[in-house]
């Protein structure tokens, strides 16, 4: 049970992708399936995960319990997925997300039966009677009535959301503020910052005027270090409402403009829940029932648990008619729809293709990467992910695999899996991975160092050719320059030998990525596998000319200044 202790909306922030929560819940359903949840199945379930062939992180933490809690006891727990009382135990809705054909569908379910307050959450005296709100479930009427909604709305006001009776008047103060942002086009950031100020002196005035401005793991009392606290807040509910409503296959999000709006195709589905999913939380006081509620795999009811419905949606997206369809079970209509879908999104993607290796996009793969490096793109991994994979398309001469999920228009849906590189290149004679991250700092080294080997060695092997791999980042750390430096030049078996892995700076690869476009537009040829070969093979072979790994790193520049000349 959680104390609430907020006045403004707080949503589920762990994990950040919907998508991760699978396997985790899977690898305690397995393996601790009928124990107490307690400190000692905690600390075990970290050590199982760090073991784990999908996880992403720093290995065992230094509190592992809390680490547990943390992830478990968050999205897992508040969504339905596990009952953690009185022992560990999968639920349906927890079976039907790990097992089923369909876990957007289950994952939909469980974010309309959300609620604040709950058993789970319950409020401190002080705030009592502020919550009576199923978040997602008005935040999706929002995006339905005002037709979109930006990141910086929903931080603003959606979060003031507190209350499904308060709708009609955020919903105002929307229109309002979009009104009041054409005045200020020149000075947009600005604007937005001073009406996000103006949001959190109001929705905490009570905190500052009895002066209690000290947050949680800081000594500044100080108004300005409690504001910064707070927007940060607001800005990580804000970006795992827009990731969570994206996982259910209903909405979809224009990264660059940071909006979020509902597919065309799918406003019949959501018209269905709103006209019909109850906007009151339930069984506030009785966590038994409550529970009975939230487990269940089937409520609330959707749109396509309808068998005509999905008759309907096929009869318009494919040539069946209504006699052909008429025999067939909603679970065999509902596959049928899914290979449709899936066939009209990899005609999507194959013509995305096309048009990236024409060079036709080179322009806008660019500002996409100047937006990431200057952080005013929503989900800046995913699209540094897609981005890559667009750009190493484009060089052509191979087969690129990106390993991220596309959703069904072919766009960026979620970044790579755990246990796979980020793009993988087959080249034919060889073949390339490719990772990216946003992380800087220590942390890149703790969470990007061995995985990033580890997938190489498995690429080498599983592929038995000779296998290189760019490892690229806003910046690179000192700790990862040192560590592939050192790996280059180690014989180790568990990587297949010497490994071939180059860091570099995103703008060294954009400096690639632009050599090509020019070059291929002053000589009328594209630069081909031998030329990708041979930039790779010179970047490797200055390990050998370079004392250290601050001079190995100035080499590389020089192998990117000097590519294609």
């Amino acid at each position: 049970m959680a104390r609430m202790d907020n006045q403004a909306l707080f949503l589920t922030t762990s994990p950040r992708t919907p998508a991760k929560m699978i396997p985790e819940i899977r690898l305690l359903h397995e393996q601790f399936e009928g124990r107490r949840w307690n400190s000692t199945t905690q600390e075990e379930f970290i050590d199982s995960l760090a073991q784990s062939d999908f996880f992403e992180g720093t290995g065992s933490p230094s509190d592992k319990a809390f680490s547990a809690r943390d992830r478990i006891n968050r999205a897992p727990k508040a969504l339905g997925f596990v009952d953690l009382k009185p022992h560990i135990a999968l639920t349906d809705a927890g079976q039907a997300l790990i097992s089923g054909k369909r876990p957007q569908e289950i994952f939909l379910r469980q974010l309309l039966k959300f609620q604040l307050p709950s058993p789970y959450h319950i409020e401190n005296s002080g705030i009592v009677g502020t919550f009576y709100v199923r978040p997602y479930l008005e935040i999706m009427r929002l995006v339905r009535e005002l037709n979109f909604i930006t990141f910086d709305e929903l931080k603003i006001f959606a979060v003031q959301l507190t209350d499904y009776r308060k709708f009609e008047t955020i919903k105002t103060a929307i229109l309002a503020f979009r009104t009041e942002k054409e005045a200020h086009k020149g000075e947009y950031k600005r604007f937005v910052n001073n009406v996000w100020t103006d949001a959190v002196m109001s929705i905490y005035s009570d905190n500052i005027n009895e002066g209690r401005t000290r947050t949680r793991e800081t000594t500044d009392a100080s108004l300005k270090k409690f504001i910064s606290t707070k927007k940060s807040n607001l800005r990580d509910y804000a970006d795992a409402c827009f990731r969570y409503l994206r996982y259910t296959g209903l909405v979809s999000i224009v990264h660059r403009s940071r909006t979020i709006a509902f597919f065309a195709d799918k406003l019949q589905e959501i018209d269905y829940i709103l006209s019909t999913v109850e906007r009151k939380p339930v069984f506030v006081d009785d966590e038994t029932a409550y529970k009975t509620h939230l487990f269940s795999a089937t409520q609330p009811a959707l749109y396509v648990d309808i068998k005509e419905n999905i008759v309907d949606t096929l009869m318009r997206v494919s040539v069946y008619t209504r006699r052909e369809l008429s025999g067939r079970t909603i679970e065999s209509l509902k596959d049928l729809r899914d290979n449709i879908i899936q066939e009209r999104k990899e005609a999507v993607i194959t013509e995305q293709v096309e048009k990236i290796k024409s060079y036709s996009l080179y322009s806008e793969i660019m500002d996409t990467y100047n937006e990431i490096i200057s952080n005013d793109i929503f989900d800046a991994p995913l699209m540094l992910e897609y981005n890559t994979w667009r750009a190493m398309t484009m060089l052509d001469g191979g087969e690129i695999k990106g390993n991220f999920k596309f959703d069904d228009a072919g766009q960026p849906l979620s970044i790579a899996g755990g246990n796979m590189p980020d793009i993988e290149c087959d080249y034919g004679d060889f073949v390339l991975s490719v990772e990216v991250t946003m992380q800087s700092g220590q942390r890149q080294y703790e969470t990007e160092g061995e995985p990033v080997a580890r997938h190489y060695g498995q690429m080498k092997s599983r592929t038995g050719k000779n296998a290189y791999c760019l490892f690229i980042a806003p910046t690179i750390n000192p700790a990862a320059l040192s560590h592939f430096f050192a790996l280059n030049q180690i014989n180790i078996v568990y990587y297949g030998g010497k490994v071939q892995i180059i860091p570099l700076k995103l703008d060294q690869f954009m400096r690639l990525v632009d050599t090509a476009y020019n070059y291929q537009n002053d000589n009328r040829i594209r630069p081909n596998p031998l030329d990708v070969q041979r930039f790779l093979n010179s970047a490797i072979e200055q390990v050998t000319h370079s004392e250290n790994e601050t001079e190995w790193s100035e080499r590389i520049q020089n192998c990117v200044s000097n590519w294609l000349t």
